[in-house]
């Protein structure tokens, strides 16, 4: 068996329609085309060069590996990675299916493999050990992750008890051995970046250290605070309002929670109580976590009362308010800036 890295957009924008309908979909622009009559790499990379032909060479040979990949190397019960484009969690799950051609769907969903995911939440990139996030870091849609025994280790890591009738090296290696046409991988330095910077965090500010970060994070940004001693706080982590005395709208009540589970919406309903108890107007429910999804689904319902931070909105919200954090703060966690070339645009 192998482990495939499998991104749902560039933008994750096809993501829920992997995970509701559980399957991958190759999601080339416009190529609706039965692919199971392709016999071979040779054939493959014509009928790309006809349905791109502005692409350039370069490009038809990164498109010809993903997608002879996805078609031929893909095995029943191989694992697939897919890490959430603005989240903090990677779902990985399980390909059930031989690829299937759709000629009647909408474009561009015509190709699919059917999967069952181990769980819709995804696991906390913060979890995952930070070599095998520097092989799930590369910027492929479709890609085999071959190095530091990560198709095993992510495994045991879901508890999926391998069942192979192939060799997971030899597979992945053979997925691998391209053309000199295709490009070589390259690696999201950036979030390779931002799950250091997570791992720290959480190393230095685990539990009532999060409240702490998240109320610096509020005063940098012009907020006047009130945050609960360490120990039970009914509800209530911190209280902000804009202004010198904190009297100004609106009034927040915050509740941190810096574990490493998504919560569910019995941790939302007990802030929004708790607002009510103490006139605040909005609530901010910080997740290191994330949440279920749920809440996610009922974020428009409670828009104009309660925002969500989860891992990403944190990491964001501190970037932005690095330089006005409280010398202490950036003692514990000094960070630099530093500026790296965008990958190009086909």
């Amino acid at each position: 068996m192998a482990l495939w890295l499998f991104r749902g957009g560039s933008q994750g924008e096809y993501e829920p329609k992997f995970l509701n309908e559980e399957k991958v979909f190759l999601t080339w622009d416009g190529l609706n085309d039965d692919l199971s009559q392709i016999r071979d790499r040779d054939s493959l990379r014509r009928l790309l060069k006809q349905s791109y032909p502005e692409a350039s060479r370069h490009t038809i040979g990164s498109h010809l590996g993903q997608v002879w990949s996805f078609l031929k190397f893909m095995q029943i019960h191989d694992l697939i990675a897919m890490p959430r484009k603005g989240k903090s969690t990677i779902v990985f799950g399980e390909i059930l299916g031989e690829y299937k051609y759709h000629s009647d769907s909408e474009n561009p969903f015509y190709h699919s493999r059917k999967v069952k995911w181990f769980d819709k939440d995804g696991v906390l990139r913060a979890k995952i050990d930070q070599d095998l996030l520097y092989s799930l870091g590369a910027n492929s849609t479709i890609c085999g992750i071959v190095k530091n025994d990560a198709e095993k280790r992510i495994r045991a890591m879901v508890s999926v008890d391998p069942d192979s009738h192939r060799d997971s090296t030899n597979a992945q290696q053979e997925a691998k051995s391209t053309d000199v046409e295709e490009e070589q991988e390259s690696v999201d330095f950036v979030a390779l970046a931002r799950d250091q910077i997570a791992k720290e965090i959480i190393k230095k500010f685990k539990g009532h250290g999060m409240t702490r970060l998240v109320e610096a994070i509020l005063k940098a940004q012009g907020y006047t605070t009130f945050k609960s001693p360490e120990g039970p706080d009914k509800g209530i982590d911190i209280l902000a309002a804009p202004g010198q005395l904190g009297f100004a709208q609106p009034r927040i009540c915050v509740q941190v929670k810096s574990s490493d589970s998504p919560i569910g919406h019995q941790t939302l309903n007990e802030l929004i109580g708790v607002m009510q108890n103490v006139a605040a107007a909005q609530g901010l429910l910080v997740s290191w976590g994330g949440f279920r999804s749920s809440v996610e689904k009922e974020t428009a319902q409670h828009f104009f009362k309660v925002r969500l931070w989860d891992q990403d909105v944190i990491l964001d919200q501190l970037f932005s308010s690095y330089d006005n954090l409280d010398e202490d703060i950036r003692a514990e966690l000094p960070l630099k800036r530093f500026w790296v070339l965008a990958e190009p645009q086909e």
